[in-house]
């Protein structure tokens, strides 16, 4: 706890400063942008969510992001990030903050250094490393696509591989490759805030993961994104 004490205290202290140092013709901006609220069809018939919102300027931002499931008569699962962001080229973010996971039978609080952005060919990417109070060290790819069927009809292919270096058995994660994900959805933008949409996912956990809770399931998805 004094660790991420202190680390939400630096990152304060940094942004702060980088805040005061933007110029006087600098837009504040903020936005939430509800990326995946969905039911899932598959035998835990749960309803997942992935939300993330920012503020600030064109250069400094913070960014809040959360994740997770709800399982009907269980707790929810969820990631949750707070990081403070930094423009270091057109297309890329760096990022460090903090993290809190939590499920039903424990929780794990986390150091953050990430980076975000736009790679070849209009990829959306961020890679995170999460630093462990335990001295456990994980780290998350995650890569997305926007192919425009029509000027309204847009798929979105999706994969994320997340890895870590040692066991812990309350959290339901192994050493090494911990888990899979790969999915597209199929979004109609009835306007450019609101967009109902459907698709199907993979998501397998790997290694001492499985061992731990094993997983390999292809499901189906409904759902709706939007953002103001």
């Amino acid at each position: 706890m004094k660790k991420l004490l202190l680390a939400t205290s630096l990152l304060g202290f940094i942004t702060t400063n980088s805040f005061a140092m933007e110029g006087e013709g600098d837009i504040f901006r903020s936005s939430l942008v509800v990326d995946k609220l969905e039911y899932q069809f598959s035998d835990e018939k749960a309803t997942n969510w992935d939300v993330y919102g920012y503020a600030g300027y064109d250069i400094n931002k913070i960014y809040i992001y959360s994740e997770g499931e709800k399982v009907k008569n269980e707790s929810a699962n969820s990631e949750n990030r707070l990081v403070y962001s930094r423009a270091i080229s057109p297309f890329w973010d760096a990022q460090i903050g903090v993290g809190y996971d939590k499920n039903e039978e424990s929780h794990q609080t986390w150091g953050i250094i990430g980076l975000q952005g736009l790679s070849q060919y209009f990829f959306e990417t961020r890679t995170t490393l999460l630093l462990g109070e335990d001295g456990n060290i994980g780290l998350r790819a995650e890569a997305e696509y926007d192919a425009l069927l029509t000027q309204k009809l847009i798929l979105t292919p999706s994969i994320q591989l997340s890895a870590y270096t040692k066991d812990n058995e309350e959290m339901g994660i192994g050493s090494g490759f911990s888990n899979i994900t790969m999915g597209t959805r199929l979004r109609y933008e009835i306007t450019r805030e609101f967009a109902p949409y459907i698709g199907v996912e993979w998501n397998k956990n790997l290694g001492n993961t499985n061992d731990i809770s094993s997983l390999d399931e292809v499901y189906a998805v409904v759902g709706m994104r939007f953002w103001f």
